[in-house]
């Protein structure tokens, strides 16, 4: 499965990491890496609830990179 994950960071050098398929599904970590593992790790758990209270989970993405000439 793949969910598309944005990792910004902040103004404390923080890297925060969201999925906006899942509302709410929020981590952060010292280090790109560390907010890369630590989202993942939330996904799965945000996943696991919604399977265990019947929830329908989002489909897949399909990535598309798109050039653009300045």
């Amino acid at each position: 499965m793949k969910l598309l994950t944005i990792i910004e960071q902040d103004e404390d050098d923080k890297f925060v990491a969201r999925c906006p398929a899942l509302p709410g599904c929020v981590s952060q970590g010292d280090t790109r890496t560390e907010a890369r593992a630590n989202i993942l790790d939330a996904i799965q758990g945000h996943i696991a609830s919604l399977r265990k209270h019947g929830e329908p989970i989002p489909p897949s993405i399909t990535e598309e990179v798109v050039e653009v000439e300045l």
